[in-house]
């Protein structure tokens, strides 16, 4: 009988493994930048032609290779990341694909020359179609070059599915750009068609490294996140609440400097900026997780373009938790700043990356490079001091008595703090209070209300009738006490009293109409407690306009900045604009 299984040849299986690495000319370059930083260069050099189909070239400075090795790296498995299996959970390098190399030469013409700073010369092997054709001494400095010339010539029916020109192009600049955010500290260049696209010396820490790809101002919008439990570490940048739009985003997820795709955390993310911007903003999050030594799987993908976690629900609970605890601080309210200010974080001292001798001295190297110091994390510019509670609020300037607030236009408070001046909407402000009371009320089942001598009667349409009769129950803790009057008219025998000025009539008809017909505000809500206390809050608070005494001035100051989130409102308006004192003085011209 005739046999029906064959053995493929080294030649199919090569190509079918670079059909899981290759899948396009950005593939290959992310796979060579890696390769390059693992082995610990300090400048990466990237040129493509065509968008990289015509031709890639990766040059670095890294440890490079001994002419045995260099022919060994081109073997299907071979790799220097692992000995046993028990690397395979806790390797700390980019992974351990070991048909990489083999993958890439096996669809494509590929010149490999390397030189491992010995004595000896260089080693320059040469490969069409998976087949070695010639290995050559060379005269190099130490480190790698690999160029590959006309990806899948040999197959050609996968060539057509590549996409136009500037599109991989732009995959390519994408995958660097990348890799240049989780590792701030190496030098990278990108040449596209003789034209530079990306040329970004070694940064001190990712803000610099911000500001080289996307400039000064986009940078200055960005704040600094930290968190920590269990062994899990979660650093990076979120953008200011402010400044975030809808549209398109930029959102980087690294483990370990490897980056990688993850709808859920990114999800994780928005539900932290909940009730601090619009629903349909979108705002930036750039974040490097570390994690423990087999808590996660990086190899699920062939690209490792995502990764599977050993316990997911922590996980996402450490990155909502550390972006919502960013968005608590000074550094998250609006600014009129001109010149934006570089978040800074505290993390360990840096090592010497270059005599790192084990996996665990590079990563705290390249953690550190990846966040700089900052000897006091989340702090913002100026001084914070406590109230007895416990709460921080902004310090006055020192040696000047208690803080100094005045009323401007009817609608704003203007405090004078040591690093400047705030700017506070009375109204926005009242709004986060009372949201933020009425959900406490929520949890604890206890409404603040007060009886009334003479109980309303309001009409309803049947729509409103019923909506009020399905909400009774979160109405009486928000503190309306409102039952069913006959037809469809209810009679309101208690109200809440938020401040002096409230109209308990007016704002339970808005709030009614506006949980009856839905508005862009409770729409974002996520749940029926949410829409009640944001429409509570925006119905009941202070307006804009009305003159406040002295005293009441200093309680709405003092309630706003013992809550949560006190920079922002629930429609994801700044409470609080800040002008520095460094800005006033270039004002002046000091």
């Amino acid at each position: 009988m005739a046999r029906t299984i064959q053995v493929l040849p080294d030649s199919v299986t090569n190509q079918i493994a670079a059909g899981e690495v290759v899948e396009r000319p950005a593939s290959v370059v992310k796979e060579l930048v890696e390769n390059a930083l693992d082995a610990r260069a300090r400048w990466v050099e990237v040129v493509i032609r065509k968008g990289g189909k015509q031709l890639i070239r990766v040059a670095d400075d890294g440890t490079g290779m001994g002419r045995e090795d260099a022919l060994l790296s081109l073997d299907r498995h071979a790799t220097s990341k692992i000995r046993s299996p028990e690397d395979l959970r806790g390797v700390q390098t980019f992974g351990f694909r070991g048909e990489a190399l083999s993958s890439i030469a096996s669809v494509g013409r590929m010149r490999l020359d390397t030189h491992d700073g010995g004595d000896g010369p260089g080693t320059t092997i040469r490969v069409a179609g998976g087949r070695i054709t010639d290995v050559d001494e060379t005269a190099r400095k130490r480190g790698t070059t690999v160029e590959v010339e006309r990806l899948f010539f040999n197959a050609p029916a996968r060539a057509k599915f590549l996409r136009p020109t500037s599109v991989e192009s732009r995959a390519v600049s994408d995958a660097v750009t990348a890799l240049s955010l989780a590792n701030p500290g190496a030098a990278f260049s990108l040449e596209s068609d003789g034209r530079i696209l990306l040329d970004l010396p070694a940064a001190a820490d990712l803000p610099e490294r911000v500001a080289q790809l996307w400039g000064n101002e986009a940078v200055g919008q960005l704040i600094p996140m930290q968190g920590e439990a269990e062994g899990l570490t979660v650093v990076g940048l979120v953008q200011r609440p402010d400044a975030a739009r809808p549209g398109f985003r930029r959102a980087h997820l690294f483990v370990e400097r490897r980056p990688f795709r993850d709808p859920e955390l990114i999800k994780a993310v928005d539900r932290a900026y909940r009730t601090t911007v619009p629903g349909d903003a979108r705002p930036w999050v750039i974040l490097e997780l570390r994690v423990p030594a087999g808590s996660v799987d990086v190899n699920v993908h062939p690209t490792k373009a995502e990764v599977r976690f050993r316990d997911r629900a922590r996980v996402e609970e450490l990155v909502e938790g550390a972006v919502r605890s960013a968005l608590e601080g000074l550094e998250s309210a609006a600014t009129l700043d001109t010149v934006p200010t570089r978040p800074r974080l505290r993390v360990r001292e840096p090592g010497d990356r270059d005599e790192a001798s084990d996996g665990a001295a590079v990563e705290e190297s390249q953690m550190a490079l990846f966040l700089s110091g900052n000897e006091n994390p989340g702090a913002p510019e100026g001084s914070q001091g406590y109230q007895e509670d416990g709460e921080p609020v902004p310090e006055a300037l020192e040696g000047d008595g208690p803080l100094r607030l005045w009323q401007v236009h009817r609608a704003y408070i203007l405090a004078e703090v040591r690093d400047g001046l705030l700017l506070i909407d009375q109204h926005a402000a009242h709004e986060r209070i009372l949201f933020e009371e009425i959900m406490e009320s929520f949890e604890s089942g206890q409404g603040v209300g007060q009886r009334l001598l003479f109980p309303l009667t309001l009409r309803l349409t049947s729509a409103e009738y019923e909506q009020v009769r399905e909400l009774s129950g979160l109405f009486r803790r928000a503190g309306f006490e409102v039952e069913g009057f006959g037809g469809e008219t209810i009679i309101v025998h208690g109200v809440p009293q938020p401040h002096p000025y409230f109209d308990p009539e007016r704002s339970l008809r808005e709030m009614i109409e506006e949980l009856t017909h839905g508005s862009e505000l409770v729409r974002s809500a996520r749940n029926q407690h949410e829409k009640v206390a944001m429409s509570f809050a925006c119905k009941g608070a202070i307006k804009a306009g009305q003159p406040l005494d002295p005293w009441e001035i200093q309680e709405l100051f003092d309630r706003l900045f013992a809550t949560e989130l006190p920079y922002h409102d629930v429609h994801g308006r700044p409470t609080v604009v800040r002008l520095s004192s460094r800005e006033l003085e270039r004002k002046f011209g000091r």
